[in-house]
């Protein structure tokens, strides 16, 4: 490894300190100020709660910037010589902010069983925590792309083998200002000529099988003259699964990993959904019970309808709850409009005009709001908010191999295919896009989803 990339691996540290420390003092100063200039905020948070600056910063900020970094670091975010996106690194970024805030409020109710002195304060300091953050890495991103445009701290790079693989290999490396291609190589001897001329730093092979004997001298000679050793399986250039590298006993294995939500991506992508489920509910519920009045009012009896559904991994059905939306018998009438359906395309039933959905269900279906009551699925852990639709057991049935990927992970209330063309989509179209979502899963896309959800149900509504 290039002492520039330790230097700048390690800079991160001392940098991401800093920019806590900055973002929790800016977050005081705020505060304080906030009291002169708006006195509202006296009442959500009185001046007398505010401790001085001195104990502010032995008491909170010391400990909150170690937290932070251990949290940091749980991610993975101090990696010496990291692969992932610049997209991937500032979602865990954003990631490390809510986890740290999260930590402070169960620290302070949990363990010291009162709340946090100043909720204001809070939410600056989480809002500058994550922005400070990013701009000091954006900074060191950009002063290490400096010195390697300078050339220091270039990785001297040769690839080897014959498959076709390795054209693609180069112009990747010829493009990565990290690596400064020597050129392709034809075996062992070629590399060692190429080594009394230029520092190589590292080869890459790429054939699909190389030979033991051949390969194993090349390994020892790399080895012996410190030059660093990748081999890339071109079986797999194709697959868009990530692939995870362990040990079994002393072979070593790779593993393919269908979806980031494996692990802690699973964890906090749980935890999101909980907290933001558990306070649209209680911010929704007057609205709830305005829509159940209507339903009672227009079609009496009952106000949900329970549809059983297929979950995570096919392995159950789930109870997913709606505002009812049409006359009580319409499973029963459903058989009778088959003939009618409009999505022949696939295993699903639509209608644009469906005779069984009443008055008040059109209004409903028209703002997607017999969805809302899926906000307690996702509560209970049924669904998440973002999420390939759940479909029904029949329609399930008649999936093709591929399609049933979709249940790698739970079934949401929104999801890609839905802020993508919705039911325009043909059914294969919306199976791509949410295998797409599966196999790029970031708290950042679902973010993203999330915003886009009620723009995209308005204009549908517009269009009716």
């Amino acid at each position: 490894m290039k002492r520039s990339e330790v230097l700048f691996g390690l800079l991160r540290i001392p940098l991401d300190a800093l920019a806590v420390m900055a973002a929790l003092l800016l977050s005081y100063r705020l505060r304080e100020a906030s009291m002169d200039l708006i006195p509202r905020i006296q009442l959500l948070d009185p001046p007398s709660t505010l401790p001085p600056v001195e104990f502010f910063f032995d008491s909170f900020v010391l400990p909150g910037v170690g937290l932070f970094l251990i949290i940091a670091a749980c991610l993975r975010l101090y990696t010496l010589r990291s692969t992932r996106s610049a997209w991937v690194e500032i979602g865990d970024i954003i990631i490390a902010g809510a986890l740290w805030l999260v930590a402070v409020i169960g620290w302070y109710f949990l363990v010291r069983k009162q709340l946090f002195y100043s909720r204001v304060l809070l939410m600056h300091a989480t809002f500058f925590i994550v922005f400070f953050v990013l701009a000091a890495r954006s900074a060191v991103v950009l002063l290490q792309r400096a010195f390697l445009r300078a050339g220091i701290g270039v990785r001297l790079v040769a690839s080897l083998g014959v498959h076709p693989i390795a054209q693609g290999a180069r112009e990747v490396l010829e493009r990565d200002v990290r690596y400064r291609y020597l050129g392709h190589l034809q075996d062992l001897l070629s590399l060692q000529k190429l080594r009394e001329e230029h520092p190589v730093d590292l080869v890459v092979q790429t054939d699909p099988n190389p030979r033991g004997p051949e390969t194993a001298a090349l390994i020892d000679y790399c080895r012996s003259q410190h030059i660093g050793y990748a081999f890339l399986p071109p079986v797999f250039a194709d697959v868009p699964h990530q692939l995870v590298v362990e040990r079994l006993g002393l072979f070593p294995m790779m593993r393919f990993q269908p979806t980031p939500l494996d692990g802690w991506g699973r964890v906090i992508k749980r935890l999101f959904d909980f907290v933001v489920s558990f306070f649209l509910l209680i911010l929704l519920s007057p609205f709830f019970l305005l829509l159940a009045i209507l339903i009672i009012v227009g079609s009496g009896w009952p106000v949900f309808f329970v549809s059983w559904r297929v979950g995570e991994h096919a392995a159950r059905r789930i109870p997913v709850l709606k505002f009812r939306s049409m006359v009580r018998d319409a499973e029963a009438k459903k058989n009778e409009l088959l003939p009618q359906n409009e999505r022949c395309d696939g295993p699903l039933f639509k209608m644009s005009q469906d005779p069984r959905i009443t008055p008040i269900g059109r209004l409903l279906r028209r703002f997607d709001l017999d969805e809302l009551p899926q906000l307690l699925n996702v509560l209970m852990g049924h669904m998440s908010l973002v999420g390939p639709r759940p479909h029904l057991p029949e329609e399930v049935d008649r999936y093709a191999s591929h399609q049933r990927r979709v249940f790698a992970v739970k079934p949401g209330i929104t999801g890609l295919a839905q802020v993508s063309g919705r039911s325009y989509l043909k059914f294969e179209d919306e199976v791509q896009y949410d295998l797409q979502y599966i196999e790029e899963w970031s708290l950042l896309l679902d973010l993203w989803i999330l915003w886009r959800t009620p723009f995209i149900v308005s204009l549908r509504s517009c269009e009716k």
